[in-house]
């Protein structure tokens, strides 16, 4: 029988949060509307002590920017991590973090790019991760659904994802847990302690701002490597501000992806909502879904 990861418990009322900043710096008036919207959630948030720090582009050295999350990380009180961005910095401090107090106390870990690392190893110790809209976007008006989405989610709603057919999609149906995240920072921490097996998944992608050569590159790798080979599914969110070159690499981003996978039978469902553009619908890492792409219908649903 198939089985989620463990779920961290779903929020309350009066709940305490942390808001820490694994990676780059950002916005801090973006941060502060997005930390006083957490509020009217009626969350207790728990800014981390090195939040506002900025080493070159880091928020903060290695040695805080750790600090800080494994602070959140040790607080039995906390019932939800939230990143302030992603951009880069997670995989260089991912490897000092101790988990031990995570195992007693999980709780949601929220974020999503950069991120992708840390999302990584909660799904490693066996516990759901949410790959999602982070603080900084929070007051974005083209972020309110995906923001509201993820309020309902991590407050334990039942949430639907209306999802348009593509004519890239190939049919077929699929039942398994969804794992993934940034294309790049998957491809970066294979053979590192923060790789998922995707065997027998779904796996989810998304990408920002690459060339076009570069996602080829990534995919031939990955079949090369056979890590295709094993999959369920595939699931494709937002390929955003993807770069061509001159000349032309001659593919477009779904041309790429498919060529990659044209010799499997597992289906793949394209424009997910979820990824660097929006909406950047919230997806349970970890959790089992139910994928079944038809012609000109989508079904994904959580079980």
């Amino acid at each position: 029988m198939l089985k989620s990861l463990i779920a961290p418990p779903y929020l309350s009322a009066g709940d305490r949060i942390h808001v820490v900043a694994p990676a780059k710096i950002f916005d801090i008036a973006a941060l502060k509307t997005g930390i006083e919207i957490l509020k009217t959630w009626q969350l207790d948030v728990v800014e981390g002590q090195n939040l506002y720090a900025q080493h070159h582009q880091f928020a903060g050295t290695d040695i805080e920017r750790a600090d800080d999350l494994q602070l959140a990380v040790n607080d039995p009180a906390v019932k939800a991590i939230f990143c302030a961005r992603g951009g880069y910095g997670t995989g260089r401090i991912i490897d000092n973090l101790n988990y031990a107090a995570f195992k007693k106390s999980p709780k949601w870990i929220v974020g999503f790019s950069d991120i992708t690392v840390l999302l990584s190893n909660i799904n490693q110790l066996g516990f759901q991760s949410l790959h999602g809209p982070m603080p900084t976007q929070f007051g974005k008006t083209e972020y309110a659904k995906s923001v509201q989405t993820l309020k309902d989610f991590i407050f334990g709603k039942n949430i639907h994802y209306a999802i348009k057919a593509s004519k890239y999609n190939k049919w077929g149906v699929a039942t398994a847990p969804i794992v993934g995240g940034n294309l790049t920072m998957l491809h970066c921490q294979l053979d590192t302690k923060s790789d998922v097996s995707w065997k027998d998944k779904i796996l989810f992608i998304e990408e920002v701002a690459e060339p076009l050569y570069h996602l080829d590159r990534i995919m031939v790798h990955l079949k090369r490597s056979k890590r295709l080979k094993g999959l369920k599914g595939l699931v494709v969110g937002h390929f955003t501000e993807m770069k061509d070159g001159e000349p032309t690499f001659g593919k477009s981003v779904e041309e790429i992806i498919l060529n990659a996978v044209k010799e499997y039978h597992f289906p793949v469902l394209f424009q997910f909502p979820a990824g660097h553009d929006t909406p950047n619908m919230p997806l349970a890492l970890g959790k089992v879904v139910h994928l079944d792409v038809q012609p000109g219908k989508v079904n994904f649903s959580y079980l």
